[in-house]
């Protein structure tokens, strides 16, 4: 490989930010300024979809094309959601995001994207009725938690698992309440399971925490499941716009 092809083939996938946190602490000034943003970003959230269905999540892989088998089920999934009733909630992006917003899109159910400014991958996908962009990942992952019912995690990387386990994580320790979350994809996620159930057999989780998710490769299973679980125990219950607040009938 020429000098060049090395250069480049060694560049990160994500240009590197400013080390922020590597020359000590930060002015109070500037750290004022930080809390503002990450306040004034979840009023924004809180603003756009108060007045939102309940949703049920879909999280997955970007990278995923149309001809893909996890697109079409992502796909289903949205129609499915649609017909619930419940609005579909995603990252807003391409891959498996835009294939859950477009099944809830195409069947006439209400489509919601939460978006994440990233300097390639992440751009709206067209199938949205609402769409939010945020600069901090945890300030989107909260928004993706706080309107939903349900979680469906389709095949996907680093950030699809981060979702998972953080969302397992809040159901695991009752930081949230023991909404289904819906694991698809067998085969794919045949190693990510087996680590699971090694995790219960080491005592580093306890075995019952294997049944607060639903491993299936079945999308009526998936949905039975889910829908299951919400009529047993929720009554949704709309809010009420007030005029003061400036919220429109």
């Amino acid at each position: 490989m020429e000098a060049s092809q090395q250069k480049t083939a060694n560049k990160p996938i994500i240009p590197p930010k400013e080390h922020f946190y590597l020359d000590g602490p930060k002015p109070r000034i500037y750290e004022l300024s930080f809390a503002w943003k990450v306040f004034t970003q979840f009023i924004k959230g809180f603003r756009n979809l108060h007045f939102l269905r309940p949703c049920i999540t879909v999280f997955g892989s970007a990278r995923f094309k149309e001809d893909h088998i996890y697109y079409e089920k992502a796909r289903e999934f949205g129609r499915r959601i649609a017909e619930t009733g419940f609005s579909t909630m995603t990252g807003g992006g391409p891959g498996i995001m835009e294939a859950a917003n477009r099944g809830a899109f195409e069947a006439g159910g209400e489509s919601v994207g939460c978006n994440i400014q990233l300097p390639f991958e992440q751009k709206p996908n067209p199938y949205l009725h609402r769409s939010i962009t945020f600069e901090y990942f945890f300030v989107r992952k909260v928004i993706l938690v706080k309107y939903s019912y349900a979680f469906i995690i389709m095949p996907g990387g680093f950030g699809t698992l981060d979702e998972f386990f953080e969302t397992l994580t809040l159901v695991q320790t009752k930081t949230i309440t023991q909404f289904p979350i819906v694991l698809f994809g067998k085969d794919y996620h045949k190693d990510l399971w087996d680590y699971i159930m090694y995790m219960a057999e080491e005592g580093t989780i306890a075995k019952e925490d294997l049944n607060l998710v639903l491993l299936t490769d079945d999308v009526d299973e998936a949905m039975q499941h889910i829908q299951t679980y919400i009529q047993k125990n929720y009554t949704i219950k709309p809010a009420r716009k007030k005029w003061w607040l400036f919220e429109k009938n």
